[in-house]
């Protein structure tokens, strides 16, 4: 499938990370976001094996947080661990964004479960009104999932999550952001893909180093969003960087995320309407589409 066979994304299903021990991710998710287990199977067949790319079968976990959803694959062949030393501004980098009522309830939480690595420097950062104004923290789960705590401030909470209840300081997810090489070219193919902009800033300063981990970041984020607004996609431009090789990714890896979204007018017959079909955009990021409906 390419972008010009012109699936509309209408919705984000959920975020896939691959993982060696599930069961015990499951676990880490559980104690330190809240996440509640919905389902548990084991997937395999000639069309699961097509979609992922990975043969022998897997393991599914799929976890809730608030209205959205992670999915974890323990496959039957696992391939290598997440690469130690990624950086924020590597191109395999990819985090989905928890949105928190509480910043330091959370991190207690966080801290109570142990096994993660923190990516921030100093603690939670408050960025400046121009990069948003939120308070936020990065964090790598105990397989080198990229993670992010994000607090908005009260003036500026988004409809969408001054809607969100429960007594868990982790509300849900709010986006999953792609680290990307050429912000231009990324913003055309997911356009094209049916996704719209809306937002964007350039962030900067001592904040946004301490943040990323990274000395003297600028990073152009675009926010694009499919029918559902919510979770959505952001996009991660980091200028004068000294950019290092990209690192390869094999299916199997720990470090190959996958997208799940939900598409209209996706060319499939029938009998294959529920399986995915998989698509990767120009830096390599790994979707998968279904059909709507």
């Amino acid at each position: 499938m390419t972008a010009s066979g012109s699936p509309q994304l209408c919705r984000l299903l959920r975020c896939i990370l691959i993982s060696r021990d599930a069961e015990r991710l499951a676990t880490f998710y559980e104690e330190a976001l809240g996440c509640r287990r919905l389902a548990l199977a084991h997937r395999a067949g000639a069309a699961f094996t097509a979609a992922m790319g990975v043969a022998g079968g897997a393991l599914s976990i799929t976890l809730e947080l608030g209205s959205q959803r992670i999915e974890l694959l323990q496959f039957a062949h696992p391939g290598r661990p997440y690469p130690a030393d990624t950086l924020a501004s590597d191109l395999l980098f990819q985090h989905c964004a928890v949105v928190v009522s509480d910043m330091d309830e959370a991190l207690r939480r966080l801290s109570a479960a142990g096994g993660w690595t923190a990516i921030s420097e100093h603690g939670p950062q408050r960025l400046p009104a121009s990069s948003g104004g939120v308070t936020a923290f990065k964090f790598r789960d105990p397989e080198g999932h990229p993670l992010e705590l994000l607090a908005f401030p009260a003036a500026t909470l988004p409809d969408y999550w001054q809607r969100a209840s429960g007594t868990d300081p982790c509300l849900g997810i709010d986006h999953s952001a792609i680290s990307v090489s050429d912000g231009a070219r990324s913003m055309a193919f997911y356009q094209a893909l049916g996704l719209r902009v809306t937002g964007a800033s350039t962030n900067a300063g001592a904040e946004q180093a301490s943040l990323d981990g990274l000395p003297e970041p600028q990073v152009e984020v675009t926010a694009l969003a499919a029918e559902q607004a919510t979770p959505h996609l952001e996009l991660l431009c980091y200028r004068r960087m000294q950019r290092r090789a990209p690192i390869p990714v094999r299916d199997s890896d720990i470090a190959a995320t996958r997208l799940l979204w939900q598409a209209h007018g996706m060319s499939i017959r029938p009998s294959c309407a529920r399986e995915p079909q998989a698509l990767a955009d120009p830096d390599g990021h790994r979707l998968l589409i279904v059909a709507a409906g």
